[in-house]
Order: C-alpha cells, then sequence, then structure tokens
C-alpha cells in the first residue's frame, strides 16, 4: 500500500507541482495585502487632518465622482472609523465587476480631491489574485488550479503516510539535519517541514476548493444547514422611485452606525438598478474572529431602511461559509494566524522543489544500475 501511495504522492506531484508553486507564491503575498498596500501606497489610505475641519459629506463627494465619470454607475463606497483615512470609490462600466471595467479611487474626505483613480484590474493585487485564483487566463485557469488544489489535498494527506515513523524512527522525523548532506537535508526540509505544517496546508487546500466547486460550496451549507436555502445572499427588492438622487447616502451612514456601534469598515454596495435595495456591510473589528459583518438593506433614493441581517442571526451554514475566507487568508485571528499562514505558504511553495530535487536524485542513482545490467548482458552474449 505504501508503494502505491508513493507512486501517487510522486507522479501526482510531478504533475501539478508549477501549479502549486505559482498559487503558493501569490497565496503568500495575498496573506499581508492590506498591510502591503497601506505599508507602499500610504497616500491612497490615509490624509493630513485639518485642524477645526469637518468631512465633506459623501453624498456631495458621490456627486463628484458621478460627474467627473458620467459614463460609469456607483458601485461601492468604503469608509473607515479613523479620522485619518480616505473614502475608497468604485465606479463601474458595464453590467457587473466581472465583465466590465472598474476604476477605484482614494478621496479626501476634507477637500473632496480625488488622490488617485486606477483601473481596478492594474492594481498589483488584483494582478496577483487573479494568478492565484485564475493563473490570469480565465475559466480555463479555474478549472487548471481547481484540479492542482484537488490533487494538493492528496498530496497533503500521501504525505503524511509516507512521513509517518516506525518505532525505531521517530526521532529522525521530527527534526531538520541541518549538517547533513544535501540529499538528506533536501529529503528533511521537503518531509519534516510538511510535516509540522500539514493541517494549516490541509485548512488552507480544503477551504481553497469552495471557491473552486461549486458543489463543495453546497456541499458546506449541506453539512451545517441540511439544505440549500441560505447559499445565495442576494440584496433584497425594494420599490423604485422617481427621485434618483444621492443624498440619501449619509442618511445610511448615519443610521448603520446608529444601528450598529461598535467602530468598523462600512461598505455600501450599489445594485444594478433602484429596484435592487442598496447593501450596506459594517465590519466588527472587536469581534474575536475575522470576517463578521452584520448587512443592512436600504431603499435607493431614500435610505428606507428595507432588512436587516445581524451576524448572530445568519444560519450556521453562512457562519460556516463566512469564516471560510479567513481560514484561507490566515485572518482568523490577526496578525498570529496571518503570520502562521505566510510560513505555510512559503513552505507549500518549497515542497514541490524539494520534492522534485528527491525524484531527480533517485533518478540519477537508478541510471548507472541500468547501466551496469545492461554491460553484463553484453558479456554473457560475447
Amino acid at each position: 500500500m505504501k508503494k502505491i501511495i508513493g507512486w501517487l504522492h510522486l507522479w501526482l506531484g510531478i504533475g501539478s507541482g508549477l501549479v502549486v508553486l505559482v498559487v503558493a507564491l501569490t497565496g503568500s503575498l495575498l496573506v499581508f495585502e492590506d498591510e502591503l498596500e497601506h505599508l507602499f501606497q500610504p497616500s491612497l489610505y490615509y490624509v493630513q487632518v485639518p485642524a477645526q475641519a469637518e468631512k465633506i459629506p459623501v453624498a456631495i463627494l458621490a456627486a463628484d465622482v458621478k460627474n467627473r465619470y458620467p459614463d460609469y454607475r456607483l458601485n461601492s463606497i468604503i469608509t473607515e472609523p479613523e479620522a485619518n483615512r480616505t473614502v475608497i470609490f468604485t465606479v463601474l462600466k458595464g453590467k457587473n465587476a466581472k465583465n466590465g471595467k472598474v476604476i477605484a479611487m482614494a478621496v479626501n474626505p476634507y477637500t473632496g480631491q480625488i488622490i488617485k483613480a486606477v483601473n481596478e484590474k492594474d492594481r498589483f493585487f488584483s494582478v496577483v489574485l487573479r494568478l492565484h485564483r485564475y493563473l490570469c487566463i480565465g475559466e480555463t485557469g479555474k478549472i487548471i488550479t481547481g484540479i492542482s488544489c484537488s490533487i494538493f489535498t492528496i498530496l497533503i494527506i500521501t504525505g503524511l503516510i509516507l512521513w509517518w515513523p516506525k518505532r525505531n524512527n521517530r526521532k529522525q522525523r521530527f527534526r531538520i539535519k541541518w549538517n547533513a548532506s544535501f540529499k538528506r537535508l533536501n529529503w528533511d526540509l521537503h518531509a519534516v517541514s510538511g510535516f509540522y505544517i500539514n493541517i494549516v496546508l490541509l485548512s488552507i487546500s480544503l477551504t481553497g476548493l469552495v471557491w473552486s466547486y461549486k458543489w463543495v460550496n453546497n456541499l458546506l451549507f449541506y453539512a451545517f444547514d441540511g439544505s440549500l436555502k441560505n447559499v445565495k445572499m442576494k440584496p433584497p427588492k425594494s420599490e423604485p422611485v422617481k427621485d434618483n438622487s444621492i443624498a440619501y447616502l449619509d442618511k445610511i451612514l448615519t443610521t448603520t452606525n446608529e444601528k450598529l456601534t461598535y467602530p468598523g469598515t462600512v461598505t455600501i454596495r450599489f445594485g444594478e438598478n433602484d429596484s435592487i435595495a442598496v447593501a450596506v456591510a459594517k465590519l466588527n473589528t472587536t469581534a474575536s474572529i475575522g470576517n463578521v459583518s452584520d448587512f443592512l438593506y436600504f431603499q435607493a433614493g431614500t435610505g428606507k431602511l428595507v432588512q436587516e441581517r445581524p451576524y448572530a442571526k445568519e444560519s450556521a451554514g453562512t457562519k460556516a461559509r463566512r469564516l471560510v475566507y479567513p481560514i484561507h487568508t490566515g485572518s482568523l485571528y490577526g496578525w498570529p494566524t496571518k503570520i502562521l499562514a505566510l510560513i505555510s505558504a512559503l513552505v507549500g511553495a518549497s515542497l514541490p522543489i524539494t520534492g522534485f530535487m528527491i525524484w531527480l536524485g533517485r533518478k540519477k542513482k537508478k541510471e548507472p544500475v541500468s547501466l551496469k545490467k545492461h554491460a553484463n548482458t553484453r558479456v554473457q552474449y560475447q
């Protein structure tokens, strides 16, 4: 059985190694996406707070953005609780963000100045994310990464079986012998380091399957809810209004902060038309785990509260689905789990390389034996 598992581990690893390497390296960058963006482009996220100055109403900022981009419609607005943060607007041309053109811009909330506007698809981390999910080749890439992610899950399990030591061999399987030969050191780096981050990598690969396959996503809801009634979280319908002004945006923000008193990022998302309620999510930064948000829905044009969707009343399936992202990115418990995810992603990226080196070493070792047998055969015939 171990020979069969070893054969599977070898050839599945060779077949998926390059994709796993790309996905793991891009994943290690995405772990600290927010921190890196804020570090290298602080002007997009932070502003000087003027003395005795008040913020310009969001509705006025939004009106200015619409005037500058008349061929686009408002897609989202992100506001932060800190006084020195910019307001992030995105505008969309086309039916949806996937197939249309999205421009993101940072706006100074005290002066109304658009600090910078960029095509969302040209952002560095947008490219990294597309490389991570689709290898930048659309649906074909999604199929390839999905298959590779499935194979990687099998590799993690088979790797643990192959690593499992015999009684008299346990000590060497738990430590890397740094002063050993290159061949032994390479094996230790592959097997021992792979063992220590096995559970983390398995969690990352399993949660990655949720995005790769719809049936895995549905299985999550079946497991926790017993049905698929909560699988799609769509904004409710709301009666369209004749007044299409955007003065109601500040009313939405005021109501949101009155209903949800904790500090956190507020994201306003607009529907394709005014008959779809405006969705507002507020991230609860005081929660013990990541990705805890409450949702409120408002009528476009009036700012009337249509529906509330508090996190506390979500189904078990929805809560489990919300945990997929923080588990996958390592943001579940903040910096400690992010560092763990970063180390695991980097070790995961090294596994195809060290595994290939092990295979190459065995191949070179077998070659002289076959040549010797060939020489002996020639002697016998002579």
